[in-house]
């Protein structure tokens, strides 16, 4: 018999991992846009994004609209829980993505439209990671509804994994920057990966030692023997993937950081999923506690069958059209 609680798991797992690394570098740009040298160097970075923003977020609509669907209990508690930073994060992209098309037709008022674009990306990310921090703190519950207060979603913790996801598009957005350019702006891309890889490191070390002190189940899980002989190579594959992005950078490599960085966030979010599993609403609701009915998730599979396929098609296509360097002179718009 088929287990559709946990393929509707793993395909909402895999939308928001692509939007996470898809729509990350996109607002990684816009984080380093303010700390450009110069406005023509803004132009190109704009450029390097420009023909790829929009479809990003397709993949989280995805992961929204699927948790609704096939988990619809998951998706009642979380979303009164994470209701404000939720809600500035949407704010945000919005705003971003007016300050995106206004910004190449405004010429007396491109700084503030630039001055947008930059604290729309930041703020988006940081919300994204209250958001995350919020949800493997866990989630207050009583009567299968969200029990605790609006401001719950706001503690060290979380404020520690905003910062740490603000870095880690950071880092994303300078190594694609690294692919997409050449020149001076590479060479400036290069210096900002160095330092945003150290703070991801730290970011990811901080995190790894805080989680497990939240919930004893979790430091259990990774701590118990002979688990930690089993899980010991992921944090082994994150020291290997972090000091290859090092070197890549230093033998000022194009493609091999931009994809040594992605391997950061695949081994993070592994080991976020190996910490939370099987919970979807940490630590009360496992997926097939708060799953739908199997009919409706059986009708569901079948739209999802086709999507997923169609967005990853036209995804491909579109990069691959507008693959190669931007130049300063030629852009997309």
């Amino acid at each position: 018999m088929i287990d559709l609680p946990l393929i509707f798991a793993l395909v909402i797992a895999f939308a928001i991992f692509m939007y996470v690394l898809m729509d990350g570098f996109s607002l990684g740009v816009g984080i380093l846009f303010r700390f450009a040298p110069s406005d023509a160097h803004r132009n190109v970075m704009m450029n390097s994004t420009a023909p790829v923003w929009d479809g990003n977020q397709t993949w989280l609509v995805m992961g929204g609209v699927g948790l609704l669907a096939a988990f619809p209990l998951a998706y009642a508690v979380l979303l009164p829980a994470l209701y404000l930073p939720l809600s500035v994060m949407l704010i945000a992209l919005i705003f971003r993505g007016v300050a995106f098309e206004f910004r190449f037709k405004s010429e007396d008022y491109r700084h503030l439209w630039d001055l947008s674009f930059s604290l729309g990306s930041i703020t988006a990310t940081f919300a994204q990671g209250l958001s995350l921090g919020a949800f493997i703190q866990g989630i207050a519950v009583e009567n299968r509804q969200f029990a605790g207060g609006a401001f719950d979603w706001l503690t060290p913790f979380s404020v520690m994994t905003g910062f740490a996801l603000i870095f880690g598009y950071g880092l994303l957005g300078a190594t694609w920057l690294v692919l997409k350019t050449e020149n001076d702006i590479q060479n400036w891309a290069y210096r900002m990966a160095l330092w945003l890889l150290a703070s991801v490191i730290v970011c990811m070390g901080v995190v790894s030692l805080w989680t497990p002190l939240l919930n004893p189940a979790i430091a259990d899980r990774w701590f118990s023997w002979p688990n930690i002989l089993y899980l010991a190579p992921v944090p082994v594959a994150v020291a290997a993937a972090g000091f290859g992005l090092f070197w890549a950078i230093l033998q000022r490599r194009h493609m091999a950081p931009f994809i040594l960085a992605m391997s950061l966030f695949a081994l993070g979010y592994l080991g976020l999923g190996i910490s939370l599993w099987p919970y979807v609403v940490p630590p009360v609701y496992t997926i097939w506690d708060a799953a739908a009915a199997p009919e409706s998730q059986a009708f569901l599979l079948v739209g999802v069958a086709v999507l997923i396929p169609v967005i990853l098609g036209y995804t491909a296509y579109s990069y691959w059209v507008f693959r190669g360097k931007v130049k300063q002179d030629v852009g997309y718009h």
